[in-house]
């Protein structure tokens, strides 16, 4: 464990949490927009797919940034 890695893992921690609120926010708002769901069945089947793309994209920018900020702040300053 470097320390180089481990200020480079906190960066993309923070920039991960970041994106996944704003991007993650703004997408999930224009999917709303979209929802044309004209029965009860519908709508909650609409819900369930948001709350999995809202899953989804938790792991892809929380988890993944740290161990991409890893790998970079080990590799540029040693």
């Amino acid at each position: 464990m470097s320390p180089a890695g481990l200020i480079g893992a906190a960066l993309g921690l923070i920039l991960g949490w970041v994106d996944y609120k704003v991007v993650g926010g703004m997408v999930e708002r224009r999917l709303r927009a979209t929802d044309r769901s004209a029965t009860a069945a519908e709508k909650a089947d609409y819900e369930l797919r948001i709350a999995w793309f809202r899953r989804i994209w938790f792991v892809a920018t929380v988890v993944a940034f740290p161990v991409v900020g890893y790998v970079l702040g080990r590799t540029m300053a040693g």
